[in-house]
């Protein structure tokens, strides 16, 4: 609980897997190894051996029925749970958020810092998106919470003392529906393991991440089949059993891999097609540290992180002909193994860390 002088709890929205936003939480851990955790759901099988040595404190949410797996369906009860928790022991309070976890009773006197991956894009930006591919039950329960949480989500935001954004395109989020301002620091990418061993060249595209439909694997497959290119899809999701029904012999799945593998296929790819919206995107850093360029939606998250023609190259709109023809253009050009690792180095953990550091340094002045 404490270090360096200082009372610590990290907050974050649920504990059920790890990525990105897990990676983060990793990082915090590393930063502060004797900060307590508190979240809503967890499933510790799942989640790092760095997590699991902290003391893990969950909300009432943890023992509802299948909260492991579908937690997000309690998001109604989320404020309620987050009211009930007593943090009067800490003077520092680290939230990581993209779910609702900012919404607590801060103690006087403590200092909230957030760390927001994004505010919650069901409830904001991607609001539409998610209520036409939920089922019915999804629908009414959308319709009917979605003004009162967007109100909580606001109120909530005055809990915060100072948000850190995950990237400019996050910022701009923040700014625009909680009227706030934030410094950017950029997630830690593990650029070492991703640059370690010698991998031969592929002839195949590679998508990797989960197969939900704002991520649109269904753009990387139906491009990569209408050019008869080889695609790999490594990741797993709602879209999966669909999506391999739909698909020819071009496309292989493999599901959701361990990092050895996908770091193999990374390194094998020709390159990785990465085609949806991403408040930062860890993917695509990956892929570089391996040495493999990325073909992008030229929005979001993807416009810090890759360099055109050097790291990789954009596509204007999430359209077929749009990602066919920067294949094609991406054929006829060559790329540095060497300049793509050294671009994603500026991502390592270390620069995280560092960057933490002289942020809290500056609170402290």
């Amino acid at each position: 609980m404490k270090s360096s002088g200082r009372n610590v709890a990290l907050l974050h929205y649920w504990l059920t897997n790890m990525r990105g936003g897990e990676n983060v939480l990793e990082e915090f851990c590393r930063i502060w190894p004797e900060a307590d955790i508190y979240t809503h759901a967890y499933a510790p099988e799942r989640i790092s051996d760095t997590i699991n040595s902290h003391r893990v404190n969950c909300t009432f949410i943890n023992w509802l029925p299948h909260a492991d797996t579908g937690c997000q369906k309690y998001l109604p009860l989320m404020p309620l749970a987050l009211k009930r928790l007593d943090l009067s022991a800490y003077d520092l309070i680290i939230s990581s958020e993209s779910g609702p976890v900012k919404g607590i009773n801060k103690p006087r006197g403590s200092s909230h810092i957030c760390y927001c991956h994004s505010p919650m894009r069901y409830l904001w930006d991607m609001y539409d998106e998610y209520y036409r591919n939920a089922g019915v039950a999804g629908k009414i329960a959308m319709s009917l919470f979605k003004n009162p949480l967007r109100r909580y989500d606001l109120k909530s935001a005055e809990t915060v003392d100072h948000f850190i954004a995950n990237s400019h395109f996050v910022a701009e989020r923040i700014k625009r529906i909680y009227r706030r301002d934030s410094t950017v620091i950029h997630p830690p990418v593990d650029v070492d393991f991703f640059t370690q061993g010698n991998y031969a060249k592929g002839d195949y595209y590679l998508f990797a991440g989960q197969l939900i439909p704002y991520k649109r694997p269904d753009l990387a497959i139906a491009a990569c089949e209408r050019m008869n290119r080889k695609l790999i899809i490594a990741g797993d999701g709602s879209m999966r059993r669909e999506l391999e029904k739909n698909s020819g012999r071009n496309v292989t799945f493999t599901g959701r891999l361990q990092r050895e593998k996908l770091r193999e296929l990374y390194a094998g790819a020709k390159a990785l097609i990465f085609p949806g919206i991403e408040d930062f995107g860890i993917i695509p850093l990956e892929a570089q540290a391996a040495g493999t360029p990325v073909i992008a939606l030229g929005e979001g998250g993807a416009l810090e992180t890759i360099i055109p023609d050097k790291t990789g190259m954009f596509f204007d709109r999430p359209e077929i002909e749009c990602l066919c023809n920067a294949i094609e253009a991406f054929e006829a050009k060559t790329f540095s193994a060497d300049y793509l690792a050294a671009h994603a180095g500026k991502f390592s953990t270390e620069r995280f860390r560092a960057e933490m550091n002289n942020f809290l340094a500056s609170q402290n002045r």
